[in-house]
């Protein structure tokens, strides 16, 4: 059995799997055959399992010099026609972020997988935090857009990391998997399914990259039909290309024409709004009547679950509203989950990230936030006696 059989075997049988374990897996499932990587705590474990999976399906694992290689080396592996992984931890993601924002400019399909540490610096390693939510989105310099996936469990870890080499190759664009320290190295028991009636063959049912047909001589690199994609060379097919991180034109060459700058990045910075429907995704619990509207991320989601039945017993009505795409944020659900709640909580394990986005989008709500970075999760009792006092001083 290979490790595309491994990875899609379980149909009925659970299993225990870490949420890295899951990523590994979910990789090689969704077609991945290039991880490039350097270790770093506590992400090492997706390096550790692909250089086993990937030679079983003429993959190919290597362990770069540093994380600035490691992006480099995948952009290169995605720009050869392969899927192309890979995967660090804060001080390392920090690294990639240069390269992050070419692959975003030059519209190069990767995966990257960020599982979130205390901080800043060196911080704490073994600890887990919510600290990169505004770096995954706004890390590398000027306007691009971004894909920016948060799994808060195991089997989520899974659906979300196939998901996103779909959405990287059919969009053409980088895609961050974002989970934090405890989802990362937590063993749940799962059952993997053929969720998306995804082939044994190991490619993902969401899609593959669209690859450029016709005339050669007419084929123009950056130019997109009305989905606002475009079609991608395939190496030695015969196609002309030129990419560059430079502003550039349709045909792929550096330009600063005023006109073909804003007609192709403004291209670029529309691009997913094309495509909401299939990037939204959201979780949504008790929200028609809550009056303590509950936002979180990743463990601290998980918390509020269980502080919701605490409030629910206790006679307050509290429902949480979990961002699966945290990036691009799906503002209209916020809205809609908020429309009867009073005030908004947001626990989150970082100085107050994800609390300032939500506060924009929600605009005159009353907002009340938990913040926490001493590299403990937030737990359900304060998220729940928080919400109590809430609703006792609205009333």
């Amino acid at each position: 059995m290979n490790a595309v059989d491994k990875a899609l075997a379980p149909k009925s049988a659970a299993r225990l799997l870490s949420g890295n374990h899951a990523c590994a897996l979910a990789a090689v499932a969704a077609g991945c055959r290039f991880f490039a990587g350097y270790p770093i705590t506590p992400s090492s474990e997706v390096a550790e399992r692909l250089s086993r999976l990937l030679p079983e399906v003429d993959g190919v694992f290597v362990q770069m010099e540093d994380e600035i290689a490691s992006i480099a080396a995948v952009i290169g592996a995605s720009m050869g026609g392969v899927k192309a992984l890979t995967a660090t931890s804060g001080p390392g993601f920090s690294l990639k972020q240069e390269n992050i924002g070419y692959a975003a400019g030059a519209e190069i399909p990767c995966v990257i997988v960020n599982v979130m540490r205390g901080g800043p610096s060196t911080g704490m390693p073994t600890r887990p935090a919510q600290g990169d939510i505004m770096q995954s989105r706004w890390g590398s310099h000027g306007d691009y857009p971004m894909i920016v996936l948060a799994p808060a469990s195991v089997r989520e870890i899974y659906d979300e990391t196939i998901r996103a080499f779909g959405l990287a190759e059919t969009l053409r664009t980088p895609v961050i998997v974002l989970y934090d320290q405890v989802i990362a190295q937590l063993t749940e028991t799962v059952n993997l399914g053929d969720a998306e009636g995804r082939a044994r063959s190991g490619k993902a049912a969401l899609g593959e990259r669209k690859w450029a047909s016709g005339p050669r001589e007419a084929y123009q690199p950056y130019a997109a039909g009305e989905d606002g994609v475009p079609v991608m060379s395939r190496p030695g097919a015969g196609y002309r290309v030129h990419t560059t991180g430079l502003n550039h034109a349709e045909n792929g060459f550096p330009t600063q024409n005023p006109e073909a700058v804003t007609r192709n990045l403004g291209r670029l910075l529309g691009k997913f709004e094309r495509h909401r429907e299939r990037i939204d995704s959201w979780q949504k619990l008790a929200c028609d009547d809550a009056e303590v509207l509950i936002v979180a991320i990743g463990i601290s989601a998980r918390a509020a679950t269980r502080a919701i039945e605490i409030c629910r017993a206790r006679g307050v009505r509290a429902g949480l509203f979990r961002p699966i795409t945290l990036w691009p944020f799906p503002e209209q659900a916020l809205r809609e989950a908020a429309t009867n709640a009073h005030t908004v909580l947001v626990p989150e394990m970082n100085a107050g990230q994800l609390n300032l986005e939500v506060g924009r989008i929600l605009g005159g709500k009353r907002m009340d936030s938990i913040h926490r970075f001493n590299g403990e999760p937030i737990t359900p009792v304060e998220i729940a006696e928080r919400a109590e006092a809430l609703a006792k001083e609205a009333k």
